[in-house]
């Protein structure tokens, strides 16, 4: 038995791990301009906004239709005849507060899946291949949980090229704290040590 170790409860783990991608994801929008949420800022068009509404989709699929628990509202992004990447970028009709607060909807949808069944309960993902398309609830959270902290981790980088705020959440940057010099100078000595390859 590990020491000081009290408790054990693989759903309760795994939907913090779940909360804390949810929250992260929402929070890198905080004190950002409409045009900063919506930018493009890779050549895939990776924005802010986009991310937010892309991920309540996913998890409105899979942890609402994969288990007979439609979400119920329309995500018309999301339908066979939407245009590619659809779900990627907000319209102009589409607001930071929509969105954010759609998202936040189908969290507690989401929550009453989790909460409603067992790990080992199953359902079925429709748009995977036949073979793999069974699967348990303890399958989707780790697979949702990946997708959430994946997008979560393009935020972090779409955040710090849009007005250089960088950290994992609020309260805990994850980052040296060091001042704007110190980041300068690392920033050029990793730039020379990358340089040095260009010569071989």
């Amino acid at each position: 038995m590990l020491v000081g170790m009290t408790s054990f409860d693989p759903k309760a783990d795994l939907r913090q791990y779940l909360d804390e991608a949810r929250h992260a994801l929402v929070w890198k929008l905080d004190g950002l301009s409409e045009y900063d949420v919506r930018r493009p800022l890779t050549p895939t068009g990776t924005n802010l906004l986009g991310l937010v509404k892309h991920v309540s989709g996913v998890e409105a699929g899979y942890l609402g239709d994969t288990f007979g628990r439609p979400f119920g509202e329309p995500m018309p992004w999301m339908d066979a005849g939407a245009e590619p990447n659809a779900d990627m970028w907000a319209t102009a009709d589409e607001s930071r507060d929509e969105i954010i607060d759609r998202y936040r909807r189908v969290w507690q949808h989401s929550d009453t899946t989790i909460a409603t069944l067992g790990l080992d309960a199953t359902g079925r993902v429709p748009w995977w291949r036949p073979e793999s398309q069974v699967v348990s609830l303890h399958r989707i959270l780790v697979h949702v949980i990946a997708e959430t902290h994946r997008h979560a981790g393009h935020a972090d980088i779409v955040r710090e090229l849009a007005d250089g705020a960088a950290g994992v959440r609020q309260s805990n940057s994850n980052l040296p704290s060091e001042d704007e010099a110190w980041w300068s100078d690392y920033h050029r000595r990793l730039e020379d040590a990358a340089r040095l390859f260009l010569k071989r």
